[in-house]
């Protein structure tokens, strides 16, 4: 075995600007959307950050008073579509174990 060294990851600029709006756009935490797309917090934190102070400031500062209502109204909207989902599911499950599988009727 020859001394290899792993490789950094290197991402294109454009990558980074919209790695940080996944954050900035829709709320989500910083964790959560790192994991999604398979970098570590502490990297798409700086992202964030940079894209930021990029653009002027954090993205609440630049919505009015009827765009943050818009916001937290779509932000309360997701949570519960999240949890009639996930109750669903639950509930699919549910029905389908108690079908009998070796009946041949439905």
């Amino acid at each position: 075995m020859g001394t290899s060294k792993k490789k950094r990851a290197t991402y294109t600029p454009e990558y980074r600007r919209e790695a940080a709006h996944l954050v900035i756009d829709t709320g989500r935490t910083v964790a959560a959307v790192a994991r999604e797309i398979g970098v570590g917090e502490q990297l798409l934190g700086r992202w964030v950050r940079a894209e930021r102070d990029r653009v002027g400031g954090g993205a609440e500062a630049a919505l009015d008073v009827d765009e943050r209502a818009e916001l937290e109204r779509l932000r309360r909207e997701v949570q519960e579509l999240r949890m009639d989902n996930e109750f669903l599911g639950k509930a699919a499950a549910f029905f389908a174990s108690k079908q009998n599988p070796r009946s041949g009727s439905r």
